[in-house]
């Protein structure tokens, strides 16, 4: 795990950032599954592609889409977009077993009309049902400061 330097306490992200950041990393994802259909119909001879285990490829791929980025940098290159990232309490990256609970967590959050990410305006904290379930919170990134 690797610690986020910040002199500043974490501000938590506004649940409109949070919506602009999924907006913007949902366009890279429909595009990684258009490729994966692409790589799924050449391999196909040309047929479409369907089936249980083509939809796993897609979950997967998401899923690593997600992970890798959270456990790596802490924001997918949405959060980067608008400046925010996911971390542990403590300014940490979080971990695989973080990301995988967030990833479900996440799911299930937006299942009931998204009440597990409305949650937040009414939590002390600002937390989403999955930043609790996974013990991640989602912070604003400090704009960097300009040297003189």
């Amino acid at each position: 795990m690797r610690k986020f330097s910040s002199s500043e306490p974490f501000q938590p992200a506004s649940l409109l950032l949070r919506l602009a950041a999924m907006l913007y990393d949902s366009l890279i994802v429909i595009a990684l599954w258009m490729l994966i259909g692409a790589i799924g119909v050449g391999l196909n001879g040309g047929e479409a592609v369907e089936g249980p285990f083509f939809k796993s490829c897609l979950f997967l791929i998401t899923f690593i889409f997600f992970a890798g980025f959270w456990t790596r940098s802490g924001q997918t290159l949405g959060m980067q977009a608008w400046r925010i990232r996911i971390q542990t309490p403590d300014g940490f990256t979080i971990t695989p077993l973080q990301a995988l609970i967030r990833f479900f967590a996440a799911m299930a959050a937006a299942l009931p009309l998204g009440l597990g990410y409305w949650w937040m305006l009414f939590d002390r904290q600002g937390l989403t049902w999955h930043d609790r379930y996974s013990e991640s919170r989602v912070v604003r990134v400090p704009k960097p400061r300009k040297k003189p």
